[in-house]
């Protein structure tokens, strides 16, 4: 919706008053000091190997590292939305500086990805020129707001100087094993080491030794921290890629995009992020996060603790992971996920005698009962697959498993309700106490026992129940068999007794486990880092030396991944990488003579760049090392309080919660495990900023129309004489209602859009956008000049005068007030001192006394920068602000003077006094007996009691 420039429209004539703080005037100062600040590398962070080392002062200061979140560098551009976290940051280290911290505050781009891979799809334009183009005017942009960014340290994800090290540092993952028994990450040599001396037996049982080079190969790849599977992926043959679990909309599609995806085999890179499992929960206790993303962390690593059982199946077994083993014997049938590996091997040709109708879904063989399910299951998404739906649907697979505590046989269902992603892909299925198992029982017309005796008075005679009955505080009932009896234990001492059992019996173990999976890695795509891995003859995978990286990407006609028809589910990945033949064939000597190799034609996720660049800031130019050891220990290394080191603050979206956060935490964990870093996480302080929401306007058809050409009439909206609804929701180019810093800044300043953006609310809530609401930042702006500036010749007006008491006391608490606010990232509430504080100066009237303009205008410096500096020198001042003191509050003008205590007769106020707040109850109450309103209101009646709340309230009660 248009608005009007409130400074064309200011009451006092522009000629009258030529050096008005006017949004032309904010634009010159602006612009000016941002070429000075550049200019004079205003905000490069000292350097630990140099600029401290020369200086101790310098170096006796604390240190502040404060980060946000990787931009990524959108053609749209910014709309307001976009800075709220970059505002924050910004004053929140402008502050940090002023209070003699060293701060790194700096911020590059996260600019692989998809968008301008499809970009470059749709217009043959190479997906590098328009990310480069779209950082410039970004870089523009976020220019124009005053950033106090060390420029020098910032970089991009596309640069192959950056990626270099993306590469080396997958390698080290690669080349490492998690060493369960020393709970860390270890180098692979040392793991061979051990197979090659005998301290490790090698799996299956032969030497190391007489192992092939593709055996080895093979053993290996069961240790590696990355390593390559064939493995159920969610293949998309819309995109023509695989995608990780969280890029898969709860509906079973492609978040961009829209497409179908199903289940699929494929040899695909992956993370064993698992094997961090229980360090990734443990140590999210000592990090200063919000709870509620712990939480989420904690929900998507899933600990559980029970037993793995093992269920003999023709000679052979499937294994089940269980947290109530205690109901071992009430198992009376298995389910497998309809991936699990072992179905085929299970099912027989013909189905066993007496097989129930129902269980095999109307087909002639279990063979085709089988296929005919696993392709019904695999159109279904994960989430959709574990819906609590009445409808349970399965097939007998035509075998039959053995309870191991008691002898029966159990039949063998796939149903899609079972997953391979948790657990062992199987379940023992106790259909008296699981809900879903209950249902699954009821439908298939299998038996239902009981072995946890109900609480609720139903019995256990299940044939009479409508539901399953679970619960933790119960007794075990009908589970004796030949040498192990659970009846009438509890369900702790009862599951230790059957988990001992079976670790005795060899029929299963305890043990825990996650609902984490190992993180998917490859995909199918151009605009991503390459692998460093190569391909011998034999198909063994060879990491690349660090003296050929980087790798970098090779120029290739189709960006795109082939893709297919997207309910093609049959369909195979073709990357754009495998078309240029030159790259992937190549003759290499990786020392042992020239040999022939086929590169590795998948390419990293865009998760990947974004998993270590808070290292990266540290020290940018390096390319002899990661990070020198010395610059990642003093700005990231573990302190008091930070025992795991990591960024001081990180500012982002809560949606990071889970993958970006996960991710970067595993990396940073093996990459201080094998000795490169001190810090073995990446972010000890985490704060989520709120969204700025904007109204959307839709037609009657629902399409959004342009927010800045609907009009309001009478409480209603209309755009282009038709009515439209209203409702706040995002901002963004394509609900057109975006508002761009750019139009902002033009109209009102910078300054003005930073104070705007940080006085809507608390950071952390999200609030709504209000472009008439921008203009009382201005006009506070404006007040600030006119206290130090005459409008008329622009000369400074303050004096060399004492201030009075009550600004002196208006001064102290502002300052004292603000300081609070400002370390705790209040900056609603510090604004609101600011303003307060300033308004009693024009209210005061007259010239401002200089030593409290000087505060105010320091006070501001961090919210407002430009008018800031362009009022410190205007005071006489030929430094910059940035790194000036803040105001220190006196205490003794931050304590009132005096405080209005409320006398009260029978409940009634009567009477106010004004008296010291430390004022004795003794002394008060003799005060308030004494006043002429008291002694009036009591009319001569005695007193039967005083109640004295010093310094506040006096309750008298007559006689």
């Amino acid at each position: 919706m248009s608005e009007t420039n409130p400074a064309a429209t200011a009451p006092m004539a522009a000629d009258a008053a030529p050096h008005r703080y006017t949004a032309a005037m904010a634009a010159e100062i602006e612009a000016r000091w941002q070429d000075f600040w550049d200019a004079e590398g205003t905000y490069d962070a000292p350097n630990p190997k140099g600029d401290l080392a020369g200086d101790p002062e310098l170096a006796a200061r604390p240190k502040k590292f404060i980060m946000d979140m990787f931009p990524y560098p959108s053609g749209a551009g910014l709309h307001v939305g976009h800075p709220l976290g970059y505002i924050a940051t910004d004053v929140f280290a402008r502050f940090q500086r002023m209070t003699g911290h060293n701060v790194l505050h700096t911020l590059g781009f996260d600019a692989f990805g998809l968008p301008a891979e499809q970009y470059a799809v749709q217009t043959g334009t190479h997906p590098r020129v328009s990310t480069e183009a779209n950082m410039k005017n970004m870089q523009g942009q976020l220019r124009r707001l005053g950033l106090g960014h060390d420029k020098r340290r910032s970089f991009a994800t596309i640069d192959p100087e950056y990626y270099k090290w993306t590469q080396w540092i997958f390698l080290q993952i690669f080349n490492s094993w998690y060493d369960d028994e020393a709970k860390k990450a270890r180098p692979i040599a040392d793991l061979v080491a051990q197979f090659e001396s005998g301290e490790r037996a090698v799996p299956g049982g032969r030497a190391w030794g007489e192992l092939t080079e593709g055996e080895r190969a093979d053993v290996l790849g069961e240790y590696r921290l990355a390593y390559a599977s064939d493995a159920p992926v969610n293949w998309c043959p819309g995109l023509g890629t695989v995608l990780a679990n969280e890029e898969v909309t709860a509906d079973g599609r492609s978040e961009r995009g829209n497409f179908p995806v199903f289940k699929s085999k494929l040899r695909q890179w992956n993370m064993r992020i698992t094997a961090y499992a229980d360090r990734l929960l443990e140590d999210l206790d000592q990090l200063d996060w919000p709870e509620a993303i712990k939480l989420q962390q904690r929900n998507w690593i899933g600990r559980s603790e029970g037993a793995r059982v093992d269920f003999p199946i023709d000679g052979e077994h499937v294994t089940v992971f269980t947290t109530r083993p205690d109901t071992l014997f009430g198992a009376t049938y298995m389910v497998l996920a309809p991936e699990h590996p072992l179905v085929e091997k299970f099912t027989p040709a013909a189905w066993p005698e007496g097989t129930h109708d129902a269980w095999t879904g109307g087909h002639a063989t279990p063979t085709e009962a089988v296929a005919a399910y696993r392709a019904q299951a695999a159109s279904k998404s994960d989430v959709e697959r574990q819906a609590e739906a009445k409808d349970k649907t399965g097939v007998f697979i035509g075998a039959y498993a053995t309870n191991p505590v008691n002898g029966e046989r159990v039949p063998v269902f796939i149903a899609d309700y079972v997953l391979m992603g948790y657990g062992t892909g199987a379940i023992m299925a106790v259909p008296a106490h699981d809900t879903r198992d209950f249902e699954f029982a009821r439908a298939f017309e299998l038996p239902i026992r009981c072995v946890v005796e109900p609480t609720d008075g139903r019995g256990t005679d299940t044939s009479t129940w409508d539901e399953a009955f679970a619960s933790y505080d119960a007794k075990i009932v009908n589970s004796s068999g030949a040498d192990v009896s659970l009846d009438g234990l509890p369900v702790v001492e009862a599951k230790a007794r059957i988990t001992e059992w079976l670790e005795r019996t060899g029929s299963g173990r305890g043990t825990v486990n996650f609902r984490l999976r190992d993180w998917l890695f490859s995909r199918q795509r151009y605009w991503g880092e390459p692998f460093p891995i190569v391909y011998d003859e034999d198909g063994i995978a060879h990491a690349l030396p660090e003296s050929m990286l980087p790798l970098e990407l090779p120029e290739v006609e189709d960006y795109s991944p082939r893709t297919f028809d997207p309910d093609d589910a049959d369909t195979r990945p073709e990357t754009p990488l495998s078309r240029n033949e030159d790259w992937v064939n190549v003759t290499l000597d990786l020392g042992d003579g020239p040999k022939k190799y086929r590169r590795e034609t998948n390419t990293m996720p865009n998760w990947a760049g974004s998993c270590w660049y808070e290292l990266r800031y540290l020290d940018p130019h390096n390319s002899e090392q990661l990070v020198d050891p010395e610059i990642e220990q003093y700005w990231m290394g573990p302190r008091e309080g930070q025992p795991h080191g990591g960024v001081d603050l990180y500012v982002g979206g809560a949606e990071h919660a889970v993958l970006h956060l996960l991710y970067a935490r595993f990396w940073s964990k093996v990459l201080f495990d094998l000795g490169h870093v001190s810090s073995a996480e990446p972010f000890h302080k985490l704060f989520n900023q709120g969204m700025i929401q904007a109204y959307v306007y839709r037609d009657a058809r629902g399409i959004a129309v342009p927010a800045a050409e609907v009009e309001e009439r009478d409480g209603a909206y209309y755009y282009q004489g038709e009515k439209v609804s209203r409702l706040l929701g995002k901002m963004g180019k394509s609900l057109k209602n975006a508002v761009t810093p750019d139009e902002i800044c033009a109209e009102y300043g910078a300054d003005t859009l930073r104070l705007y953006e940080m006085a809507m609310g608390p950071l952390d809530v999200s609030r709504p956008w209000d472009t008439r609401a921008v203009v009382g930042q201005f006009r506070l702006l404006q007040r600030l000049w006119r206290n130090i500036v005459d409008e008329a010749t622009g000369d400074v007006t303050v004096v060399d005068a004492e201030p009075d008491e009550g600004t002196l006391r208006a001064l102290h608490k502002a300052v004292d007030g603000m300081r609070q606010d400002l370390e705790a990232m209040r900056f609603n509430t510090a604004i609101a001192k600011v303003t307060e504080l300033n308004n009693h100066l024009t209210k005061v009237g007259g010239p401002v006394p200089r030593t409290v303009a000087e505060r105010l205008v320091l006070m501001v410096a961090p919210l407002a920068p430009h008018v800031a500096e362009e009022l410190w020198r205007k005071l006489g001042h030929t430094d910059s602000v940035v790194h000036q003191d803040f105001p220190v509050a006196d205490p003794a003008y931050v304590v009132d003077e005096t405080v209005t205590c409320v006398v009260q007769i029978k409940g009634k106020v009567k009477a106010r006094l004004e008296v010291a707040p430390s004022i004795s109850e003794e002394d008060l109450e003799k005060t308030a007996l004494a006043d002429e309103k008291v002694v009036a209101a009591l009319g001569g009646a005695g007193i039967r009691k005083v109640i004295v709340r010093a310094p506040k309230l006096v309750n008298i009660v007559p006689a």
